[in-house]
C-alpha cells in the first residue's frame, strides 16, 4: 500500500519536478553506495528501496512521455 501511495504521488508530479526527484534519488544512491564501501551503512536494504524508487520514477517519467504523443 505504501509503494502505491509512492506511485500516485509521482503520477500526480510534472515532469520538472520527476526529473529533480530522479536526479535527487541517484545523489541518494552514490551516498548510499559510498557509504556502503566505507562500511559506514547500517541499513544496507535502503540501496535496493532506493534502486527501486529509482525505476519507479523513471517509469512514470516513460509513461508521461508516451502519454504526450
Amino acid at each position: 500500500m505504501k509503494i502505491d501511495k509512492f506511485v500516485e504521488d509521482l503520477r500526480a508530479k510534472s515532469a520538472d519536478e520527476l526529473n529533480k526527484d530522479l536526479v535527487s534519488a541517484k545523489k541518494e544512491l552514490f551516498n548510499l553506495r559510498f557509504q556502503n564501501a566505507t562500511n559506514q551503512l547500517d541499513n544496507t536494504g535502503r540501496i535496493k528501496e532506493v534502486r527501486r524508487n529509482i525505476a519507479r520514477i523513471q517509469t512514470v517519467i516513460t509513461e508521461k512521455a508516451l502519454a504526450s504523443k
